[in-house]
């Protein structure tokens, strides 16, 4: 009787919520991993077979990266709550017509995107960090970026409805398809060409144009949500409403690219100003970013793989289901960022031979930075999914302050406090400090948002 009452229900509204919350996760954790492995990739290569100021170019040009995506998260985070919020209330037109509003403003933010970095390329990237030694190989490689956003927006957005269509598998598959693609042309372009950064750049960016067409392709064909003419049409409510929902994730992309600019510009500064360099301490920062980017993939994933649960039960009104994937979704990320921190204190120097064997200098300032900078990754986990949550359950000033809260409101202003008092220290110690009163934060507003959960549920069982 049971399963022919769940028959024709969507189900996010009735099957165990730590199945499903696997079963979301693990293809956004995957799918997240390989959106940062193209950034890894490129810099092992590119430190095999051009040296740190290569490495140096990609750091530079990493805000054009997070800019990028923080117009794909935008929308395609926005779109995927607002979505499920729709199916929970059994509002499928509105759900289909938010496919069509995402891939159309995709598109156009992407080409605005990519025509406004290219006429304004050499004072982006002077702005980013570039300097003689590394502006010719920063110019090379954020073009050719810039050439791809438009594919790397709808890519990254398009993936996000995928999960809540009903299919994270496929949002997991189209992103890795161009990962394994990038695996094979970086050494080729890199080693065989001699394109140097160059070849790295073309790499990722067929890379980003394979995983777009794959998902097109699937929601033109397949999807339960179809993208038609119809859908494509756009509405300003729909447009609004998934805009509130998506600007959190977005701000923290905008707030990385803020952060990415003046962390760059003061490692250069205080670098020359100490024994290390600025070029050698902007290298090793962004190998060292690069490697808790990969940590924090893994917990985006959790949380962005938690959303379609989270948003699908707030429309349903379903309270015990969404605590359960949230507490769920804290418990994982939380032991993944413990797990990353663990290996950043006692194997730094080991993770950092996968990018290349430098001078001694580079060498120990990156170790240094690694255990230092990294010493609060622990407790990463916490804000993160509670991001996710706030902004599947239509919290939107909330996960504003989530987003904002350990780049914009702490990070930033302890990097241009510390490093003037005790110099290129400063820098690596304003990232831990940051981390520590952020995950302290964060765990008042997970106590509270718990209690209003359990009142919320027991409200539920009283009407029952």
């Amino acid at each position: 009787m049971e399963k022919m009452q769940h028959k024709h229900q969507n189900p996010l509204g009735y099957e165990p919520v730590g199945k499903l919350l696997l079963k979301f996760a693990l293809p956004s954790v995957v799918a997240m991993l390989v959106n940062a492995i193209y950034n890894i990739v490129d810099q092992i290569f590119i430190g095999q077979g051009v040296g740190y100021l290569g490495n140096a170019a990609t750091t530079i040009a990493f805000p054009v990266v997070t800019v990028i995506l923080a117009a794909s998260t935008l929308l395609g985070a926005g779109g995927s709550a607002y979505a499920a919020i729709k199916l929970g209330e059994h509002d499928e037109e509105q759900a289909v017509h938010t496919v069509g509003n995402v891939f159309v403003l995709s598109v156009l933010a992407g080409i605005v995107l990519a025509i406004v970095g290219l006429l304004f390329l050499d004072p982006l990237i002077r702005l980013f960090g570039a300097r003689e030694n590394t502006m010719e190989y920063a110019r090379q490689y954020t073009s050719i970026i810039l050439l791809a956003a438009p594919f790397n927006v709808l890519g990254v957005s398009m993936s996000n409805l995928a999960r809540t269509d009903g299919n994270p598998m496929l949002s997991m598959y189209s992103i890795l398809i161009g990962a394994v693609l990038n695996v094979f042309l970086d050494p080729l372009f890199i080693f065989v060409f001699h394109w140097g950064v160059a070849g790295a750049a073309i790499a990722t960016g067929l890379s980003q144009v394979i995983s777009a067409v794959v998902l097109v392709y699937y929601f033109i064909r397949r999807s339960h949500m179809r993208l038609t003419r119809r859908s494509m049409k756009l509405n300003a409510g729909i447009c609004r409403r998934m805009s509130i929902l998506g600007i959190s994730s977005c701000a923290l992309q905008l707030a990385s690219t803020l952060l990415n600019i003046i962390l760059n510009n003061v490692l250069v500064y205080y670098g020359n100003q100490s024994n290390v360099g600025g070029d050698i301490a902007l290298s090793a920062m962004g190998i060292v970013m690069k490697i808790s980017m990969i940590i924090i993939a893994i917990c985006i994933g959790i949380g962005v793989g938690s959303q379609p649960i989270l948003g699908f039960n707030r429309g349903a009104e379903q309270p015990e289901r969404i605590r359960k994937a949230y507490i769920l979704a804290l418990i994982m990320s939380t032991s993944v960022t413990c797990f990353g921190w663990l290996l950043c204190e006692t194997i730094p120097d080991t993770i950092l031979l996968l990018f290349g064997k430098e001078n001694a200098v580079f060498t120990d300032f990156a170790v240094k930075s690694m255990r230092i900078f990294l010493g609060g990754m622990f407790a990463a986990g916490m804000q993160i999914v509670t991001t996710n949550y706030f902004q599947a359950t239509g919290q939107p000033l909330k996960a504003n302050i989530m987003s904002m809260l350990r780049q914009v409101l702490l990070l930033i202003p302890l990097l241009l406090i510390l490093p003037q008092f005790i110099g290129l220290d400063g820098v690596l110690y304003a990232g831990v400090l940051a981390d520590l009163l952020t995950g302290c934060i964060v765990a008042v507003f997970v106590v509270i948002e718990l209690k209003k959960l359990n009142r919320w549920v027991r409200q539920v069982r009283q009407k029952v």
